[in-house]
């Protein structure tokens, strides 16, 4: 197995799960460990970031950041699934237009309720939301605050069918967004395709097909960490810091993340306060 550490970013085609996507990576460059940042629909394309070796242990850094999606609405067909992968359950009339649909979707920015579709990875009682589905069983799912920064119509495909931006918080469900839609206009909807654009600042086009994936590609810890705030440990500190030490006041004074670094710029650890002047190692940069 070869050591590698950092972040990949794939261009996920539809047809596959993340997982497939990460068990691809993880066999054809032999690796341990690899995961991914969060989950894109097997119906969904675009961007998917995976985490290589100890970066394994940052995943939670991308999870928490916004996300972009650009897609297609259908209007009228209620899915099980709410994208037309599912199964048509029922139909209703579609009244609106073009104006109509654009300024309910201005009503969705801010916060709102969002109620998690059954078909999530959402575990409840200790099963997957989705398991429960595929047997046809529909539970009480807790609504989960999100929010919208930008929910915009940009077109008519065709007779009730709409491409859409949407720039949303972490946690919210696209299709369960298409379907709230349509509850405001008093019909149904669900989603055609989507296409995840952007994850926080990160871009589609900054990604890779998997097959053509190399090494090469990989957004070193070195690279991701080049922004952060940093402290200057001396030799003391620095082999106390490679072995798992804690910092405080006396070191540095930050309510922010920053990079333990020893005299000569190298990083030795990532670190994030838990508590005022007293920091936790997060990853400890192999040497």
């Amino acid at each position: 197995m070869i050591t590698l550490d950092g972040f990949l970013f794939i261009h996920k085609p539809t047809g596959l799960t993340s997982h497939d996507v990460v068990n691809h990576i993880r066999k054809s460059w032999q690796l341990d460990k690899v995961g991914h940042t969060g989950t894109l629909d097997p119906f969904a394309s675009g961007l998917l970031v995976l985490c290589i070796g100890s970066a394994t242990k940052l995943a939670y850094l991308f999870q928490n950041l916004d996300k972009r999606y650009e897609g297609i609405m259908v209007f009228g067909l209620h899915y099980d699934t709410l994208d037309t992968t599912g199964e048509v359950l029922s139909t209703r009339d579609v009244t609106f237009d073009e104006h109509a649909i654009k300024a309910a979707a201005e009503t969705f920015k801010g916060d709102y309720l969002q109620t998690p579709p059954m078909y999530s990875a959402i575990k409840q009682a200790g099963t997957r939301l989705y398991r429960l589905a595929r047997k046809g069983q529909e539970v009480e799912r807790e609504p989960r605050t999100v929010h919208v920064h930008d929910l915009v119509i940009t077109g008519q495909v065709d007779d009730h069918t709409y491409r859409f931006h949407a720039h949303v918080s972490k946690g919210t469900y696209v299709r369960s967004l298409a379907a709230d839609l349509a509850g405001r206009l008093g019909t149904f909807g669900a989603l055609k395709t989507l296409v995840r654009t952007d994850i926080g600042p990160y871009r589609l086009d900054q990604a890779v097909n998997m097959h053509d994936a190399s090494p090469a590609d990989l957004f070193k810890l070195e690279q991701y960490f080049a922004g952060h705030p940093v402290v200057v440990l001396n030799d003391y500190m620095v082999k106390l810091c490679q072995n798992g030490v804690y910092l405080d006041q006396r070191q540095i004074k930050t309510d922010k993340p920053f990079v333990a670094i020893d005299s000569e710029g190298k990083p030795i650890a990532y670190y994030e306060p838990v508590e005022t002047h007293r920091y936790k190692p997060i990853l400890i940069f192999k040497e």
